[in-house]
């Protein structure tokens, strides 16, 4: 392969990476947006399914409501009977049969509503439990890619990729170095100037008599005279 062919190669993968990244980026960007449409489109799932739990819980009341006058209305027909009032049991029965007629639509309402009710409420438990998922896995990629960025940072110094970082770190260690050669100038100064004292104290008290100064050349000859006495 020519070098003119792997330089195309290599501008190729470069464009290449770059698209990817590009529709990465917009793919995040695109499943956020997704996720908020996914929330609104619940929470109004959610308002839906109040309405239909209301009007189930209306059509239930109704359902026994008329159960208690179907009730009722059995019992007075059977007083009229009682009482050899066929005419008034007529009268009864027809208001039972439209009772029952009505009764048979409430029933068949209440029914419909409770079955949109437990559909309804499974799809929304299955929909915030994948769109629950689908945000951990989202929160997850976003995290991972900025650790992942400050990784790269920190191996570009070790790669020699990064120049500027690397000239910071250089910079750094060579303040380091200044500062310990400061620090131990700054001792060995401290060191000098309290010998310096020392000598100096030293020189004062000898003068003074307060210590002795050691022997001299008279005092060792008299001692060896004294020696050579005895």
């Amino acid at each position: 392969m020519s070098i003119w062919a792997k330089v195309a190669t290599a501008v190729r993968g470069g464009v290449s990476e770059a698209g990817e990244a590009i529709v990465d980026n917009q793919a995040l960007r695109i499943l956020d947006q997704e996720i908020r449409d996914a929330d609104d489109n619940l929470n109004k799932s959610k308002v839906a399914l109040t309405g239909i739990i209301a009007k189930r819980k209306l059509a239930d009341k109704k359902v026994e409501s008329l159960k208690k006058s179907l009730e009722e209305y059995e019992g007075y027909a059977i007083q009229a009977l009682d009482k050899g009032d066929e005419t008034l049991a007529i009268e009864i029965s027809e208001r039972i049969a439209g009772i029952e007629t009505e009764l048979m639509g409430e029933e068949g309402l209440a029914k419909s509503f409770s079955d949109s009710e437990g559909q309804l409420r499974k799809a929304v438990a299955q929909t915030e439990s994948n769109l629950k998922r689908l945000k951990q896995q989202v929160d997850t990629v976003k995290a991972t890619e900025q650790v992942q960025k400050a990784q790269a940072a920190v191996a570009a110094r070790h790669s020699g990729a990064g120049s500027s970082m690397r000239s910071a770190v250089d910079s750094l260690e060579r303040l380091k170095t200044k500062q310990a050669e400061r620090t131990a100038q700054f001792e060995a100064a401290s060191e000098l100037a309290s010998s310096t004292e020392e000598v100096s104290l030293n020189d004062k008290l000898k003068a003074a008599g307060i210590v002795d100064g050691g022997a001299n050349s008279n005092d060792v000859l008299a001692r060896l005279k004294a020696k050579r006495g005895n």
